[in-house]
């Protein structure tokens, strides 16, 4: 890996590469034994876990943290939050669930690479962590604190990614997101989870699935972990658009539904917008991952970054055509709506144009003079004829003219 300034530098704001770049959680909840008075859960044995802290609305919880990729938990470890390792030795899987300490050891040979995964650590769990591989204190602050952008950045030692992992409540139209931030060196790569909700083990799955791109180190790693991350943003657009052909089906139903389509057509627009402010930079980010300075994806990776790039540039298209879908359905309600007030307002004038001449008639012969036939039964039958004839000649009219 190169050595660029001291500083962060944005991968995102460096020249671009010049070959053209390169798709299921429960709501379960993890169940310890005791609680401190810090806030902080804590198992029996050795290794504590920190439990997650999301905010509320904005992310989701996955499968139970204490059943998930069991085989990879640490036992042993100088971080209060539960940890996983991985070791691949010349491309084959050989150590799980081995102690963070040990982790110096192992790198000091370079046909080895470390998988290190912290679930919602504090400030002082990545101290021990950033000590160990000398990380940057600027990445260390942005991976403790939460909504950092998505994001490539660079660093004299290594690289550090902030990417979401989405998920759209389908009943109410919601989308829940959950942080990722992850360090990458020559040899390493360090996820830190701030929730549940993101699925390693559907990443575990993933690497496990592909044994023979092990033998490319890093790149492997964080192929399986992009390839993830996009593909819940790409569900989660699939999912909005299946929202907005059921709102289009209620927009011209025989039932007016105006204001549910309304309020529904809002929630939608909401969360296209926070969809598309996760996967717009993650273009930048898959981009500039391949670049060839950073060293990280090499000539054999590159077609499976590129299918990753692809699904990246295919969610954003969708969510900008979807956005767009959600402001028409907008102003066609608003158009329905005004066209069935203008049908209301033409049949109420109608019906008020056909009473009024009955009201003419009885008020005429209502009057305290005398007039023709006044005081007989022909008069009150020419008045009664007059009112009905009246009556069906307007209506007749009115609806040949489709006014009623």
């Amino acid at each position: 890996m190169t050595s660029p300034p001291s500083g962060p530098a944005s991968a995102a704001g460096s020249p671009r590469q010049d070959h053209p770049p390169g798709e299921d959680t429960s709501e379960a909840r993890a169940h310890h034994s005791w609680r401190d008075p810090g806030g902080k859960y804590e198992p029996d044995g050795a290794g504590g876990v920190l439990g997650a802290r999301p905010l509320p609305g904005q992310t989701f919880h996955g499968r139970d943290p204490q059943l998930l990729a069991a085989s990879a938990i640490c036992r042993v470890s100088p971080t209060r939050c539960q940890a996983r390792t991985r070791l691949y030795r010349d491309g084959r899987l050989e150590l799980e669930g081995f102690p963070v300490a040990d982790i110096s050891d192992h790198l000091a040979d370079e046909s080895v690479t470390v998988w290190l995964d912290l679930r919602d650590p504090d400030h002082d769990d990545l101290a021990v962590v950033s000590e160990e591989f000398g990380l940057h204190p600027l990445a260390v602050e942005d991976a403790v604190h939460p909504s950092q952008r998505p994001k490539l950045d660079r660093y004299p030692s290594h690289l550090f990614l902030t990417a979401y992992g989405t998920r759209l409540d389908t009943a109410t139209g919601e989308l829940a997101t959950s942080e990722l931030a992850a360090f990458i060196t020559g040899q390493a790569l360090i996820t830190v989870r701030k929730d549940d909700g993101l699925d390693i083990g559907a990443v575990l799955e993933r690497w496990d699935a592909s044994p023979d791109l092990a033998r490319f180190g890093v790149g492997y790693l964080l192929y399986g972990l992009l390839d993830y991350i996009v593909d819940t943003q790409f569900e989660a657009a699939q999912s909005l658009d299946d929202c907005v052909e059921e709102l289009e089906d209620q927009l011209f139903g025989a039932v007016p539904r105006g204001l549910q389509v309304q309020r529904r057509s809002f929630q939608l627009r909401k969360s296209l917008v926070l969809l598309r402010r996760l996967v717009i930079p993650m273009r930048e980010v898959v981009n500039d991952v391949m670049r060839r300075d950073l060293h990280v994806v090499g000539e054999n990776l590159v077609p499976y970054y590129q299918d990753v790039y692809d699904h990246v540039l295919r969610a954003a298209e969708w969510t900008d055509s979807l956005r767009d879908l959600v402001n028409s359905i907008l102003e066609t309600n608003l158009v329905i709506q005004s066209n069935r007030l203008n049908i209301i307002t033409k049949k109420v004038t109608g019906w008020a144009a056909i009473i009024a001449v009955p009201t003419l008639i009885t008020g005429y012969f209502g009057m305290n003079v005398p007039y023709p036939g006044f005081s007989e039964r022909a008069g009150f039958a020419a008045s009664v004829a007059t009112i009905v004839l009246a009556g069906l000649v307007l209506y007749v009219i009115f609806k040949r003219k489709d006014w009623l």
